[in-house]
């Protein structure tokens, strides 16, 4: 995502999110939520399988800055936990589309003036501004997904095995190698003392999308010989494969496409190294401007 065209499209999200968030309650995971604005929204499979240059969905990359301009507006709090909330003026909120640009041009302007203060660019533009944000929020997440689409097959699996583990699974291990009809490895979940699941996993190293075959083939092959099984990509997956994995009567699986991989590293600080950094607290100096 980037540029000021790319901004004038998610602008459009800001009431439909606080309009989900709503519906699902006051909070839902980044999912829940872009599923219920497609539901609402009717917006098409189409829409949603678009992917950007750098192969990630648009629909979810939009909705997701949406909720950053209403995270920085005080509309939704800002989880770290993977969870989307509302606040209680949030709660109260909804925006048309007018009141919308508002607030993007506001946080706009706000970004270019922290710029200026720290003597980056004197000459900023609302455009330069959009790509100053994104940079700050996608860099590392780019650059993440850009490694991982080029490790080789193996590590990958690796990879998986590494991250399922810190994830809580137990005796996970790879069998990738063994053409064992699409699975590449095997692990325990340990629910608690009594209950316990197997899971089976399969790791697809996309730069685009999973189709439903893929997820079809999938349960097919773990058929009677496990309890779950989860998909894991560095790509995404079309909107039909995601109601494939969730079809009634069927065996579940879950599945992770890249955001959701890239948020599990980022959680369990797996490849990635947190940074602190300082922005100016306008409120706080406020205080002291009056004479």
């Amino acid at each position: 995502m980037g540029g000021h065209s790319e901004g004038a499209q998610f602008v459009n999200w800001f009431g439909p999110l606080l309009d989900a968030l709503r519906h699902l309650g006051g909070s839902g995971t980044p999912d829940e939520v872009t599923e219920q604005i497609a539901v609402a929204q009717s917006v098409s499979d189409d829409v949603q399988n678009e992917l950007t240059s750098s192969g990630q969905p648009r629909f979810k990359n939009q909705v997701a800055w949406a909720r950053f301009y209403l995270t920085k507006e005080g509309l939704l709090g800002s989880s770290k936990r993977g969870v989307w909330n509302l606040t209680e003026r949030g709660r109260a909120t909804t925006r048309t589309y007018e009141q919308a640009h508002k607030i993007f041009r506001r946080w706009v302007a706000i970004f270019q003036d922290q710029r200026r203060a720290k003597a980056v660019n004197t000459t900023a533009t609302e455009e330069s501004g959009i790509e100053d944000a994104e940079a700050l929020m996608t860099d590392f997440r780019t650059a993440a997904l850009e490694i991982m689409r080029n490790l080789p097959p193996a590590g990958f699996e690796r990879l998986s095995q590494r991250l399922l583990r810190e994830a809580g699974f137990t005796h996970v291990e790879v069998t990738g190698q063994s053409n064992d009809g699409g699975i590449d490895g095997h692990g325990i979940l340990q629910v608690n003392p009594l209950v316990s699941f197997k899971v089976l996993f399969q790791c697809k190293r996309y730069a685009n999308s999973v189709t439903p075959s893929i997820v079809r083939d999938f349960r097919g092959a773990m058929s009677g010989r496990a309890d779950k099984g989860i998909i894991i990509t560095t790509g995404t997956f079309t909107a039909e494969a995601r109601r494939e994995a969730n079809r009634d009567g069927a065996p579940p699986i879950e599945l992770v496409d890249s955001e959701k991989l890239i948020d599990m590293l980022e959680h369990l600080e797996l490849g990635l190294r947190p940074v602190t950094t300082y922005e100016i607290d306008e409120a706080f100096f406020a205080e002291f401007t009056a004479r």
